[in-house]
């Protein structure tokens, strides 16, 4: 009988490759957090998804009686495929998100739903569904459900940290939708055009909702970075469409839960906004020194006709507003965990309404979908929206127009590495004003202290403790602000415990 023998260590190395097969690649984000406050949503039929501002139109309110205790999951699986085939020429991605809170529904059909007793929810949302075409070196072709992110970056291969802290920061448009985006990245420069369609519905009308985007940046010095911006959206869809029933557009229901500005139109109206802009940044990464400043200014112009049932006559509304941002951080230690960043935010505001037949506010992505602006980098949590969130994203101001009113919010954290990349500390502080006082209230919108705590037992493994407390202004003695009541809300507070893992 013949033996077998064993194979040489040389073989084995022809045998096994070296490198995996990288043809398709998968990876997840798990997120798990345990919550608890004294902020939740009156209506009983609003227990899954709830966006937009406290004491808005998405019934959330504040108690000293009732504490809001529960369990939140998600899981965002991502897929990558690039055949061998077309040598690296083109990249489909794909992603989804499955969302909810223990204990909900089962049995069902729905999003964000599907934590209840035996499960079994069909549950499944799809978040993108991209190609990335390579036709020459230095360009791409980003076509299908996408990232829409208002930074000159490419979406899917610049990190998130940048991409929040850089740039207009997810300031006006941070979130997904169908389109087609044309980039360039050289050694110096990054430029993208892009088209994306809002909303469609008779596709031989002229009922659509349609944006226009132009963005280049370019470092004109060592660490310097300037980019320059222009964007246009043509609304003909008269308020039609975006999330469930809400509509989209400037005269929608969604503005009330967003917290935008809610336009008195008929539904019949032809708008058409642009906004231009310009971008500066030094040390983006804090690669080659301790400080890093990013800074943005954009003015939002347009104009609103409103049409008779006729269409014979209109009355026209002119938009003008401006917003503006200044991102400052010292890293005092060794690492990125060793930090101090102070956040300034300022947005023009309207004190009467169209009287003057114009809108001197901001108008951001909130007027056409829900959540669209994702300004969640400034370290406050419940002042301003926080990005440790899977069925409730709720904070007093959701967007940066604060219902028209427009804010100046000043945000300081303070971070600590403790142990280097493996516990960390976090304090804050954030204050904000209203730049218009609401009938009957004042400016103060509110004053906030949170803190965090993080350990990472294994890389890209974290748990997590976050606290924050808000003392709510004079600005809520407004019934039009404040939900309707007659005296100041109560003040809210959250703690959350959270447990996240990026697998690979």
């Amino acid at each position: 009988m013949s033996q077998v023998q064993a194979p040489t260590l040389r073989e084995l190395d022809r045998a096994i490759p070296k490198k995996a097969d990288r043809e398709l690649q998968v990876f997840a984000l798990f997120y798990n957090q345990y919550v608890t406050g004294n902020y939740f949503p009156t209506n009983d039929f609003l227990r899954g998804q709830i966006f937009g501002r406290l004491f808005g139109q998405n019934t959330t309110n504040t108690s000293n009686e009732l504490t809001a205790t529960y369990f939140e999951q998600r899981l965002l699986p991502f897929l990558i495929y690039t055949p061998k085939l077309l040598n690296g020429k083109a990249i489909l991605r794909t992603s989804f998100e499955i969302d909810y809170t223990w204990g909900d529904v089962a049995y069902g059909v729905g999003g964000n739903f599907g934590g209840g007793l035996s499960a079994d929810q069909v549950n499944i949302q799809t978040q993108n569904i991209q190609l990335e075409l390579l036709p020459f070196k230095r360009w791409s072709v980003l076509l299908g459900l996408q990232r829409m992110f208002d930074h000159p970056g490419n979406a899917y291969r610049t990190l998130f940290d940048q991409l929040t802290n850089t740039g207009y920061r997810l300031f006006y448009w941070g979130t997904d939708a169908s389109g087609i985006n044309v980039r360039y990245d050289g050694d110096f420069e990054r430029m993208k055009v892009g088209f994306w369609q809002f909303y469609e519905n008779n596709p031989q009308e002229d009922d659509d909702v349609q944006r226009f985007e132009w963005m280049y940046e370019r470092e004109v010095a060592r660490l310097w970075r300037v980019g320059l911006s222009a964007d246009y959206v043509r609304d003909r869809g008269n308020g039609e469409g975006g999330p469930s029933i809400l509509g989209q557009g400037l005269n929608s229901v969604l503005n009330e839960y967003n917290g935008t500005y809610r336009f008195p139109l008929g539904s019949a109206y032809r708008a058409d906004i642009g906004w231009v802009g310009t971008i500066v940044n030094y040390n983006a990464d804090h690669a080659m020194g301790p400080w890093t400043f990013n800074g943005f200014f954009n003015y939002n112009f347009g104009r609103v006709d409103t049409l008779s049932p006729a269409q014979s006559f209109h009355k026209r509304t002119s938009i003008g507003g401006f917003g503006s941002n200044i991102r400052l951080a010292y890293k005092y230690g060794q690492t990125l965990g060793d930090i101090i960043h102070l956040d300034a935010v300022y947005t023009s505001g309207d004190a009467n309404s169209l009287a003057d037949s114009k809108y001197s506010g901001v108008l951001t992505g909130n007027t056409w979908g829900s959540p669209v602006s994702l300004y969640i980098s400034h370290g406050a949590y419940i002042l301003f929206p926080h990005g440790n969130v899977v069925n409730r994203f709720v904070a007093a101001v959701t967007d940066p127009s604060n219902l028209g009113f427009g804010v100046t919010g000043l945000v300081l954290n303070v971070h600590r590495d403790f142990i280097p990349h493996k516990f960390n500390g976090k304090i804050g502080a954030a204050s904000a004003i209203s730049n218009v006082a609401p009938s009957g209230g004042g400016f103060l919108i509110g004053n906030e202290l949170n803190f965090r705590i993080q350990y990472t037992p294994q890389v890209f493994m974290n748990i997590e403790l976050h606290g924050a407390y808000l003392w709510l202004g004079d600005f809520y003695n407004s019934s039009l602000v404040n939900g309707g009541v007659n005296t100041r809300p109560v003040n809210p507070w959250t703690v959350f415990l959270v447990y996240r893992w990026l697998l690979f």
